[in-house]
């Protein structure tokens, strides 16, 4: 199985530790503590060749939240013809229909609730051929 590039960004220290426990088996784990962060680690990582496979995004987070965070990082995969885009899961704590719409029309693609199920996760990484 080969190894995926995973960024999570959550600015909660309880979820962020758990989603990094669970995903590092899977490959190599980067951290962003708000949507800002997220979006420069996605872009400096499409610049050097080595984009993400799997960005795991919370929704409420400071300086920029979640749904900004996906739409620009959709907008810059876009704007550089990205061949392979991010699987963008959510990750939140928020299951109203304003923010799962949101989300889609932003094109995420998997939106999960905290507290995330391990089996939920696994599925939609499979789903999405993530892992096999």
């Amino acid at each position: 199985m080969r190894k995926l590039k995973i960024l999570v960004a959550e600015d909660d220290a309880t979820n962020r530790a758990l989603l990094q426990a669970f995903l590092s088996q899977f490959g190599e784990i980067h951290i962003a503590l708000d949507g800002k962060q997220a979006v420069q680690a996605a872009r400096e990582a499409r610049e050097a060749r080595q984009s993400f496979d799997l960005v795991c995004m919370d929704l409420r987070m400071p300086v920029m939240d979640g749904q900004d965070a996906i739409r620009e990082i959709r907008r810059q995969e876009d704007a550089t013809g990205a061949l392979r885009p991010a699987k963008i899961f959510v990750t939140t704590a928020h299951a109203d229909v304003e923010d799962i719409t949101t989300a889609l029309q932003g094109r995420c693609n998997a939106y999960l609730v905290k507290p995330i199920d391990t089996a939920k996760l696994l599925a939609e990484m499979k789903t999405f051929k993530l892992i096999d």
